[in-house]
C-alpha cells in the first residue's frame, strides 16, 4: 500500500498557534496563517525580511529588552544548534498604518533550530504564543487583607518572575559555557602532540560523545622516535567527563614517555599497564600502540584490551591487527612483556587506530561493526588521509558524533 503524501505547507498554513520561518541570516522566509493574524501583517511586508527590522524596539520604552532578548535567544540557537524558549517577553509591535505607533504586546516565545544534511543550520522556526489579552484581561481579584489588586499589579509580579526565570536561565548558560570553555581547554593541552605537525600523512578526529561537555577519556597521539620511526596510539579510559579526561591525560603522558624510552610497544604498554594499576580511575583502560618502521617498511603493533588495528592494503582487502591482544591496562597478566606482532607493508599502505565508539553499536554485534568498517578501509583505500577519516566517520554512522567517545588516526605509509 503506498504512503499517504502529506502536504507539510497546508499543514503548516493551518497550524493554530503563530509559526514564523527564519533563515541563518534572521530573515523571515515562511509564515503561517494564525501569525499574520495575531501580529496584523500581511506576507509581502514580511516574507524576505530582517526579522528585526520587522521588530524595532519601541523608542517610547527606553527600558524594554524583550527584542534584545529574542535577539540574543536566536543567536544562541545559530551558535549551539539547540532549541531555546524563552520566558514571558513584552516587546510592543509597530501598529501598520500608523509610523511612530506601537501597541503593547506579551509573547511566549521558542526558538527551534532545523539542520540541514550538512550539520549546519537551514532555518529556524520560531513559535510565540501571544499572552497580550491574558495579561490585559485579568480580572480584579481580593487580597487576603480584603484590598482589590490591580491589572499593573499582576502584570507586575509576572513580569518580575518571568525576569527572574530569565536571569537564572542566563547564570546557568554562562556556567555551562565556563565550564565548557575550560573543558575545550583542558582538551586542547592534554592532547597536543608536538611530533603530529610533521606528518602530513597522518590525520586525527577527536569526537567527544554526544551531549558531553566536548571533552572525555579517549585520546590519540603520535610520537617519533628517530628518523626512519614514529610511534602513533590510541586509548579509551572508562566514563565521560573531566574526570575521565584527567585520567586520560595522565595515561597518555605515561605511554608518551614509555615508548620514548623503550621502544618495543609492547614492553612499554606493560609498564604503562604496571602504572595504571596505582590509581583506580585507569583500571579497564584499553590501548592500541603501533610502531611504523619506514626503513624496514614494518608494523609493529599490540593492543591493551582494545579494538584491533586495520591495514588497509591499497591493491587488496583492509585486515584486523589482532595477533597481539592482551587484557586491559591494569589487569595482571602471566605475560610480561605484553605481546607484539609484527608484518610488512606497501608503500601507500594505510594504518588506521580508533576507539569502540567508532564501530560499537548498542544492540549489535562487535563483529558487525569491525566488517563495516574493513569494508569502508577497503573501499575508499585510495582517498587520502583527511578525506578517508571524514568517510569512516560517515560510512560508521558517526559523522555528527555518537553515543560513546571516538579517537581516530588515519596513517597513509
Amino acid at each position: 500500500m503506498d504512503e499517504p503524501r502529506v502536504d507539510h505547507q497546508a499543514l503548516f498554513s493551518v497550524l493554530p498557534n503563530p509559526y514564523l520561518v527564519l533563515d541563518a541570516d534572521l530573515a523571515v522566509v515562511d509564515v503561517n496563517e494564525m501569525y499574520l493574524r495575531v501580529t496584523g501583517r500581511t506576507r509581502e511586508e514580511l516574507i524576505g525580511q530582517y526579522l528585526f527590522d520587522v521588530y524595532p524596539d519601541n523608542p517610547e520604552d527606553p527600558a524594554a529588552d524583550g527584542i534584545r532578548n529574542l535577539a540574543a535567544s536566536l543567536q544562541r540557537v545559530l551558535r549551539t544548534k539547540e532549541p531555546e524558549a524563552l520566558a514571558v517577553q513584552r516587546y510592543d509591535l509597530p501598529v501598520p498604518g500608523r509610523p511612530g505607533a506601537f501597541q503593547e504586546r506579551w509573547w511566549s516565545p521558542v526558538n527551534t533550530p532545523v539542520l540541514g544534511p550538512d550539520g549546519e543550520i537551514e532555518w529556524i522556526v520560531h513559535r510565540v504564543e501571544d499572552m497580550t489579552e491574558f495579561l490585559l484581561s485579568r480580572p480584579v481579584h481580593d487580597t487576603p487583607t480584603g484590598r482589590t489588586r490591580t491589572r499593573a499589579v499582576t502584570e507586575a509580579e509576572l513580569y518580575a518572575k518571568a525576569r527572574q526565570l530569565q536571569e537564572t536561565n542566563e547564570k546557568l548558560r554562562a556556567a555551562h559555557d565556563w565550564e565548557r570553555r575550560t573543558a575545550l581547554a583542558l582538551q586542547d593541552v592534554m592532547l597536543h602532540a608536538p611530533d603530529l605537525a610533521a606528518h602530513r600523512g597522518i590525520a586525527v578526529r577527536y569526537m567527544p560523545a554526544t551531549r558531553s561537555l566536548n571533552v572525555c577519556g579517549d585520546w590519540y597521539d603520535v610520537v617519533d622516535l628517530d628518523d626512519d620511526c614514529f610511534t602513533v596510539a590510541v586509548g579509551d579510559v572508562v566514563g565521560h567527563g573531566l574526570e575521565a579526561a584527567a585520567v586520560m591525560g595522565m595515561l597518555r603522558s605515561a605511554l608518551s614517555a614509555a615508548v620514548r624510552a623503550i621502544r618495543e610497544p609492547g614492553a612499554a604498554m606493560d609498564l604503562l599497564s604496571r602504572y595504571a594499576r596505582t590509581f583506580e580511575g585507569a583500571l579497564a583502560t584499553t590501548a592500541a600502540k603501533a610502531v611504523v618502521d619506514t626503513r624496514a617498511r614494518t608494523v609493529t603493533y599490540t593492543c591493551a584490551g582494545h579494538p584491533p588495528p586495520v591495514l588497509g592494503h591499497r591493491d587488496g582487502p583492509a585486515i584486523l591487527l589482532d595477533r597481539a591482544t592482551d587484557p586491559p591496562l591494569g589487569i595482571l597478566t602471566d605475560k610480561t612483556p605484553r605481546p607484539q606482532a609484527t608484518l610488512s607493508y606497501a608503500p601507500g599502505d594505510t594504518l588506521v587506530l580508533y576507539t569502540d565508539g567508532l564501530i560499537e553499536r548498542r544492540g549489535e554485534d562487535i563483529d558487525a561493526g569491525l566488517l563495516r568498517l574493513t569494508d569502508a578501509v577497503t573501499h575508499h583505500a585510495d582517498l587520502d588521509p583527511e578525506p578517508l577519516a571524514d568517510t569512516l566517520l560517515t560510512r560508521l554512522g558517526v559523522a555528527d558524533g555518537g553515543r560513546d567517545d571516538i579517537a581516530l588516526i588515519v596513517v597513509r605509509l
